[in-house]
């Protein structure tokens, strides 16, 4: 068995600070990675709104797009700049636009973003992820990611489907995951999660002292809230579309304010812990989406994904890894006055 602690790994480009999330152009301003088309509208068009119009000339790109560039300048009709999305039209009277690159197609833009890395071979990775990194590109973080480090810091992770990411923490997670740089070691790694063959433990900060017995099994299913579509909730299944979720909670510490409990996933439903610690009456500190406020200097959800241990998907050797807690919890444990030193 193989048990290390993180190191820090600099980023390829030290000179070039990453951009913050929202900057979605790496190198070359917006106009030289921009296109200029010169459309013609047919007869079937007169008199269409200038939007709709670019929808139905342009269909890659969407019609709210479409409409922003019209808003932002970029569309010009009959060789002056069109005043709003609904003007209208007229056939044969050209249309130019300037096609912008979408925050979606710069998803995938190697940004130099320092990676702290416990291994790394020619077949796996394994990242500890500070809170505050979104892992993967989405609405909102179309840069700044996890995603985008991984293309800067090795060419092999742009081979692979989602930068090799096989499975993800939320954003205000810190912790342990495994990536792959290599297809079938991505495969291999896929299953193992699918068989639960991998070990996924956390350390988690919650509200209230802990009640009854020091260790607690939950097997509750999850699903989307039906009365909150941005959280997941315990579910009926028979009432509510959901999936089978299993938990192990450990009671570590108890409080006067609340408790350090030991979680381990047995399944990895989107929010697991955060919502089985929350249907337990123990929120966890600081967040918000699930009833915790924060405490003991935490402003992010107290969850950090402390040890993972996994068969290497290429040498089938047996890993373990352990990441020591960030400051801001380290600080919280402090200010409970929870022994930290075995963290």
């Amino acid at each position: 068995m193989v048990e290390t602690t993180a190191k820090f790994i600099a980023p390829p480009c030290p000179d070039e600070p990453p951009l913050p999330p929202g900057d979605d152009l790496a190198d070359a301003p917006e106009e030289a990675q921009a296109e200029q088309r010169q459309l013609i509208p047919p007869a079937r068009l007169h008199g269409e709104r200038l939007d709709r119009a670019l929808a139905a000339l342009v269909p890659e790109f969407s019609r709210s797009y479409l409409s922003q560039l019209v808003t932002d300048g970029a569309v010009t009709l009959a060789g002056r700049p069109a005043a709003k999305p609904a003007q209208r039209v007229k056939a044969g009277e050209a249309i130019t636009v300037l096609l912008r690159p979408t925050p979606q197609a710069q998803a995938f833009t190697p940004q130099p973003i320092p990676l702290a890395m416990l291994h790394e071979d020619e077949h796996l990775a394994i990242v500890h992820k500070p809170a505050g990194l979104v892992v993967h590109p989405a609405p909102g973080h179309w840069s700044g990611t996890l995603l985008n480090g991984l293309l800067a810091h090795n060419p092999a992770f742009a081979r692979l489907p989602r930068a090799g990411i096989v499975h993800r923490l939320d954003k205000d997670t810190s912790g342990l995951m495994a990536v792959a740089k290599s297809r079938p070691a991505m495969d291999a790694l896929v299953a193992a999660i699918a068989a639960r063959e991998v070990r996924r433990e956390y350390l988690a900060l919650a509200h209230r002292p802990w009640q009854g017995a020091p260790t607690r099994e939950v097997t509750e299913p999850i699903g989307r809230d039906p009365r909150h579509r941005q959280r997941m909730a315990v579910v009926d299944l028979a009432r509510h579309p959901g999936k089978p979720a299993h938990t192990t909670f450990t009671l570590l510490h108890n409080a006067a304010s609340g408790c350090l409990v030991h979680a381990r996933l047995g399944t990895g439903r989107t929010h697991q812990i955060r919502v089985h610690m929350a249907h337990l009456g123990h929120p966890l500190v600081a967040d918000a989406l699930y009833g915790g406020a924060p405490a003991a200097g935490l402003a992010r959800q107290a969850l950090h994904a402390w040890q993972l241990a996994l068969t290497h998907p290429a040498t089938g050797a047996p890993l373990a890894f352990k990441a020591p807690l960030p400051a801001d919890m380290a600080a919280a444990l402090a200010a409970w006055e929870v022994p930290a030193e075995r963290f």
